[in-house]
């Protein structure tokens, strides 16, 4: 299963990541447990349809994620293969004031593979409606198909996003796409 969601150019093995996103606009650096860089992304800004490329350390682009509809804000974003040209996996946010749901689907059969969940609704109502809630950290679990737990995404306070993703468990979800969606929430969400 892993084989057909590889994405050529990177090789996400560790069980912890550390995303960084810039001050000044959405940009994010992705580093392993040791602190390496392992993957750059920006928004590509002032474009009718968002889109997200990623490269890696050394500024290879590795994937990109494109929204299906023009300024998505609750929709479909397909990640695709920068070197294959392949579309890899769907990420499909169901909006809600209460919770963040974002499901990961195959992108050939849309066959569900995962899914990323907001921990507290309190939490998200606060991040999106109070006064300065955007510096409020958020806290995702990551679960497989089942609804089993496969890792979380814990935020830290800080003037720039910055939040730790766990992966406890991908025996049964394919690493990469769900590493690299972990990534690409919070850019998509504009917190």
């Amino acid at each position: 299963m892993a084989e057909s969601y590889d994405i050529e150019g990177i090789e996400l093995t560790d069980d912890r990541y550390t995303v960084v996103q810039s001050l000044i606009r959405n940009k994010y650096r992705a580093e392993d447990e040791q602190g390496n860089v392992v993957l750059r992304g920006k928004q590509k800004m002032f474009k009718l349809k968002e889109k997200f490329p990623f490269v890696d350390a050394d500024g290879e682009e590795v994937f990109t994620v494109t929204a299906g509809g023009i300024l998505d804000v609750a929709g479909d974003y397909v990640l695709s293969d920068a070197r294959t040209g392949e579309d890899i996996v769907i990420l499909d946010n169901d909006y809600s004031i209460f919770q963040d749901t974002w499901k990961i689907r195959d992108a050939r059969t849309e066959a569900k593979l995962a899914e990323i969940n907001s921990r507290g609704a309190l939490v998200t109502l606060a991040r999106a409606y109070v006064p300065f809630g955007g510096w409020i950290p958020h806290k995702y679990e990551i679960t497989d198909l089942d609804g089993d737990h496969v890792g979380r995404i814990d935020g830290e306070l800080s003037l720039k996003d910055r939040y730790d993703i766990v992966i406890d468990d991908t025996s049964d979800v394919p690493r990469e796409p769900i590493v690299a969606a972990a990534m690409v929430v919070d850019a998509i969400q504009g917190h």
